[in-house]
């Protein structure tokens, strides 16, 4: 069986009670970043071994999980924070999963862009994920254009090294629309800024960025 184990984003104290129970019944861990699963497996006396599956060797750790796999190996699948799969490994080992008619599930929990929406404020009966942005303006600006029209609110992560470049291409693509911006969600220093992007681009102006940023923005209205 494969799991797709989601892991607290901040505070340790969100993962749920399924998702210790099947991280201490798996033969294997998959972790994006085995130092921070080590933090969590410690803080809750889990004793697994961990192999890396991230972006950057997904081409090898693919074959490798899925040999385990297929010999009737239990793998647990986690990333440095929230869901996996979620702009963040997994679709490929899932899709390889599906292919060879190994069992996948998953075990939900924490996502940052689900958390951002309920806390924006803006309507979230309907929203549209783009996930990571692209890194340059000129791209950035038309891959905002394609949802120019839509209706539905948007919600986009970002660094902190980008994220007023962002808001400074929305605001010019999508013009001042309603907005929130959230930063260091369940942790200490949770905070929202909501407003106008031209407010939130202030404020970000007077408190500078850190960590990454969850984005919503409303839809255009009718």
């Amino acid at each position: 069986m494969l799991y797709l184990v989601a892991t607290p984003i901040g505070n340790l104290g969100d993962i749920t009670l399924r998702a210790l129970e099947v991280l201490r019944a798996v033969d294997l861990i998959a972790s994006e970043d085995t130092r921070k699963t080590s933090i969590l497996l410690h803080h809750y006396d889990i004793h697994k071994p961990q192999k890396s599956y991230h972006a950057f060797n997904e081409e090898k750790a693919v074959p490798m999980l899925l040999e385990k796999l297929l010999a009737g190996d239990s793998i647990a699948v986690v990333t440095s924070a929230g869901t996996p799969a979620i702009s963040d490994p997994g679709y490929s080992l899932v899709r390889a999963a599906i292919d060879n008619d190994i069992p996948v599930t998953a075990i939900p929990g924490a996502a940052a862009v689900v958390l951002a929406v309920t806390l924006s404020g803006l309507p979230a009966h309907s929203f549209t994920y783009k996930g990571f942005p692209p890194r340059k303006s000129g791209q950035r600006q038309r891959f905002l254009a394609e949802d120019a029209d839509s209706p539905h609110t948007l919600v986009f992560y970002e660094s902190p090294h980008r994220i007023q470049a962002f808001l400074k291409d929305a605001l010019l693509v999508l013009g001042d629309r309603s907005a929130a911006v959230a930063n260091d969600l369940t942790k200490k220093f949770e905070a929202v800024y909501r407003g106008c992007l031209t407010d939130i681009i202030d404020i970000l102006d007077k408190n500078p960025p850190r960590g990454e940023y969850t984005v919503v923005i409303e839809g255009k209205r009718g």
